[in-house]
């Protein structure tokens, strides 16, 4: 489990891309680069990190299902993912 304060960073860097997206793609179509470098750092979607939507776990993410291998490997087990047959793990 994700401590609180590390899932509440990785809102409030999501909060700050979204606000500077517009900014920071006009700055890049002008080719201005240090304007670009006078933008909050976390403003950069670089910076952000995908975590398990239920446990907040950063390693071992799955894109596809948005959860890590961990949750995605008991929600299997626990038949709450269509389709997933159990091989041998």
């Amino acid at each position: 489990m994700a401590k609180e304060s590390m899932k509440a960073r990785e809102v409030k860097r999501e909060k700050t891309v979204a606000k500077y997206a517009e900014k920071r793609k006009a700055l890049k179509e002008a080719g201005d680069f240090v304007g670009l470098q006078k933008l909050p750092k976390n403003a950069s979607p670089v910076r952000m990190h995908n975590r398990c939507k239920i446990t907040g776990r950063p390693r071992g993410y799955m894109r596809q299902f948005g959860v890590s291998r961990v949750t995605f490997r008991d929600m299997a087990n626990n038949g709450l993912i269509p389709g997933v047959k159990k091989a041998s793990w």
